[in-house]
């Protein structure tokens, strides 16, 4: 019974919001209101500088006739069902982790970042940009799911600790909030990881339970309080990606007037930069402010036991290019790349 009024429900939303954008006849002089709901929880860092920023530039730029309304991770359904929710049009925009669709959507684990895929941020946006992977997944979602594509930004995924890992070996029995590739590579060299929500991340923590998280990287585990527990934070990063990724129902912008979708489009295009930028700056100065005012201790793997986390890595690689012909161009890229930098042969 239980099973039959949820799924009722949920069906009624769907229909409802299917039914809303279907009957929306938009014209120029119109106030156009978009609920975005995301995975990020009100307290995270990109819920502010991320998806706020987009919907203020927005407004500005329309003249108050394009809202968007951003939705913390809960507050109008689950972070992880956001794709979902926006591919069936409940909602016509939303921000969502690239590592909870791994299965229904294999190309998602390339955008997520195979674990130690590049070594620097300006690696990765050249991956996406120059070489041409965020037009092939464009593309993949347009067609696919009827979605637009677009990456919030690239930045760096990194562990705070409640104890120092020095070592490969240090990583065996460590228990750790991970997700999506990231936590099967974790498992794979020895960690028990585990993937929470991340309101219940902190909890986890305080109780012992975890051991370890990465939720970004120093800005991403400063805004989720985790310094006041975890005094270690471990680099170099487990990756480089597009965590983070803006998702458009196609129908929904379809029916937007023409200045408008390109108000948005150029907006989340040049975000893309502006953010990506921010970010690195933004996390050398929180790096300094931890260290200074938590007490939190730097951590650099050196380099014999990061080549081997490196090593176990490429397994990850070549089970992500398996997964479908366009992971396998894309890890190719990928392999191509390093080869160039002199990093593997």
């Amino acid at each position: 019974m239980k099973k039959t009024v949820t799924g009722l429900m949920t069906f009624l939303l769907i229909f409802a919001g299917a039914l809303s954008m279907g009957a929306q006849k938009v014209t120029a002089d119109d106030v156009i209101t978009w609920k975005a709901p995301c995975h990020w929880p009100s307290a995270s860092v990109s819920f502010k500088d991320s998806l706020q920023a987009v919907a203020d530039i927005v407004e500005e730029r329309s003249n108050g006739r394009f809202i968007i309304e951003p939705q913390p991770a809960g507050s109008v359904i689950p972070g992880p069902q956001t794709l979902s929710a926006v591919k069936r049009g409940m909602f016509p925009i939303g921000v969502t982790s690239s590592a909870y669709d791994l299965q229904e959507i294999p190309i998602l684990n390339v955008v997520a970042g195979p674990p130690l895929n590049f070594a620097n941020v300006w690696e990765g946006v050249y991956f996406h940009q120059w070489m041409g992977f965020e037009d092939m997944v464009k593309e993949h979602f347009k067609k696919e799911h009827g979605m637009l594509f677009f990456t919030d930004k690239i930045y760096t995924t990194e562990l705070s600790l409640k104890k120092p890992v020095r070592s490969f070996d240090d990583f065996k029995g460590l228990k750790l909030r991970s997700s999506g590739i990231l936590q099967k590579y974790l498992t794979s060299i020895g960690a028990a990881a585990q993937m929470i929500p991340g309101g219940d991340v902190y909890a986890a923590l305080a109780s012992g339970m975890m051991e370890g998280a990465h939720w970004g990287a120093v800005q991403g585990s400063s805004s989720m309080k985790f310094y006041e527990i975890n005094k270690y934070h471990l680099r170099p990063p487990l990756n480089i990606a597009a965590t983070d990724i803006w998702l458009i129902n196609q129908k929904a912008f379809d029916k937007l007037p023409a200045d408008l979708q390109e108000i948005l489009v150029t907006t989340l295009e040049e975000h893309f930069w502006k953010r990506t930028n921010q970010y690195q700056y933004l996390e050398e100065l929180a790096l300094a402010k931890v260290q200074q005012q938590e007490g939190v201790e730097l951590i650099t793997m050196p380099s014999g036991e990061f080549a081997k986390m490196q090593q176990a890595a490429m397994k990850i690689w070549d089970d992500v290019a398996e997964k479908s012909p366009e992971c396998a161009k894309a890890i190719e890229m990928i392999k191509d790349f390093n080869r160039k930098m002199g990093r593997i042969e």
